[in-house]
């Protein structure tokens, strides 16, 4: 553990130099005992803060923005009333101002001096920040050692993207406190920031000095402009050759073929990687990610192929975690870029009992009905339900040797035959190819391979960049009501 900065340290570590202007008022007049009294007087000149919270604005990389920091050297950090009314009011001054905001919680919790009225006092942050993400802006939250009890269950965990500090322990309930309740240690590597990134909980665990940089990249994403983008000009459309259903179901799974991490590698800027639900799950099989293809901002679902391989096939949390993705678009009016590569969802016990057909049909319902502009690109495998789960969009690209089924070739022709021999057949009986996709309506347009995307990977990202950055700057441009209706006729009149 580094040792720990103080709340105006770290703002001034994060602002652009200088730019740091304070918002503290006068603090509301709290009832207190002699004895509290003096503690809150040993806080004040210990610390040089009048109280448990710093609030103000400043920049990053040019960018204006509102921050909220506590201050342990004040009493653990711990949030009273006078410190609920200063983070509430800079956080309904944020939302006035249409500004991101930036909180940074170190707390041992509620204050205890204060009792149950300090307790409910998170009720009223709580309250605040619904309103500011309710307006559709960013709150970042970067949680320090340590942030426990009513500050990590309200605002503390309330962030669009959650940084942890390193080492840092992050826990509902403190380990002191639980030894004391329950007279034996709380087990050890638990509560400590690392451990909740493995389990899905924080998107990183980043030291204070690289806290800057992915609040920069974060918020370019977040905060990019939506309307006036400048047109991008479409890539001309390819003749494609009459490939054979099995070929294209032989190339999509060579091991070279780029899958979704090369695409944003090469074709996307300031891609920040968000990671898990934010609710206990983790899976590799699918990658969360804010991103840009050209101008245009937004979020990015990707099937991972490169996880599947290495985790097996992708469960039911995995598309817990794409429906993150889609309430993150939801709440901040981003498009929604889902990519589907897979061999298909997991066939277990554990998917089973982790309701995986309950994820596929909430996933379903929550793309048809999403506000915000929607577009998919089937860029390998589209094997199943798991596929399913995040094709309905507003628009629907494919690459040529991509290919959607009910089941993989092999799975259908057991069924049908009782054998996997008749696998290529079926494939094209089927009508799982490209052209066949393009031909029924479900996909609007392929994207050429020069002649198989396993061979030219960098220039095909580039090109699928392309052709992603003029749709979803097509898709922005739409009445948003209109587009919505054009999206619920698409599936309705498939036949």
């Amino acid at each position: 553990m580094t040792e720990r900065r103080g709340a105006v340290e770290l703002i001034e570590l994060v602002l652009d130099d200088g730019s740091f202007i304070r918002w503290d008022t006068e603090l509301p007049d709290v009832a207190a005992d002699s004895a509290y009294a003096a503690e809150l007087a040993t806080a004040r000149e210990r610390s040089g803060l009048d109280e448990a919270v710093v609030t103000g604005e400043g920049r990053i990389n040019g960018r204006r923005v509102a921050v909220a920091a506590c201050e342990f050297r004040f009493l653990g950090g711990s949030i009273g009333v006078a410190a609920a009314d200063r983070l509430t009011r800079s956080i309904e001054r944020a939302t006035a101002e249409g500004l991101p905001l930036l909180a940074a919680p170190v707390s041992g919790g509620t204050r205890m001096q204060e009792g149950t009225l300090a307790f409910v006092q998170m009720v009223k942050i709580t309250d605040a920040v619904v309103a500011h993400r309710s307006a559709g802006l960013p709150f970042l939250v970067y949680l320090r050692h340590p942030t426990t009890g009513g500050v990590l269950a309200s605002w503390g965990s309330l962030g669009h993207v959650t940084v942890g500090e390193p080492g840092a322990l992050i826990g509902f309930l403190g380990p002191r406190v639980y030894e004391a309740l329950y007279e034996r240690p709380f087990p050890e590597g638990v509560q400590v920031a690392e451990n909740l990134y493995a389990h899905g909980l924080l998107d990183a665990v980043l030291p204070a000095e690289e806290l800057a940089g992915i609040a920069d990249r974060a918020l370019t994403v977040l905060m990019a402009p939506r309307e006036g983008l400048p047109p991008v000009p479409e890539l001309p459309k390819e003749p494609l050759d009459d490939i054979p259903a099995w070929e294209s179901v032989f190339r999509s799974r060579r091991p070279e073929r780029p899958g979704v991490r090369r695409l944003l590698r090469v074709a996307a800027t300031d891609v920040v990687p968000l990671n898990g639900t934010g609710e206990g799950e983790l899976d590799p099989g699918l990658l969360l990610a804010l991103a840009r293809f050209g101008g245009a901002p937004c979020v990015v679902l990707g099937q991972d192929r490169r996880g599947q391989a290495a985790a097996g096939p992708m469960g039911p949390g995995a598309l817990r975690e794409a429906r993150r993705g889609m309430r993150l678009a939801h709440e901040l009016g981003l498009p929604l870029v889902s990519v589907i590569d897979t061999p298909g969802a997991a066939l277990s016990k554990t998917a089973e009992e982790g309701g995986m057909a309950g994820e596929i049909a909430r996933c379903l319902a929550e793309l048809v009905m999403l506000e915000a502009p929607t577009l998919c690109l089937l860029l390998g495998e589209g094997s199943g339900g798991g596929a399913l789960a995040l094709m309905p969009a507003d628009r629907v690209l494919c690459a040529q040797h991509a290919w959607l089924s009910p089941l993989p070739p092999e799975g259908a022709s057991a069924i049908m035959y009782r054998t996997t021999e008749y696998a290529p057949d079926v494939a094209a009986a089927q009508g799982v190819r490209s052209l066949d996709l393009l031909r029924q309506g479900i996909v609007d347009r392929i994207v050429a391979e020069h002649d198989d995307a396993a061979d030219e990977p960098e220039d095909y990202c580039r090109r699928v960049g392309h052709v992603l950055q003029h749709e979803l700057v097509r898709l922005l441009e739409m009445d948003p009501a209109e587009r919505r209706a054009a999206r619920s006729r698409r599936y309705r009149h498939l036949s």
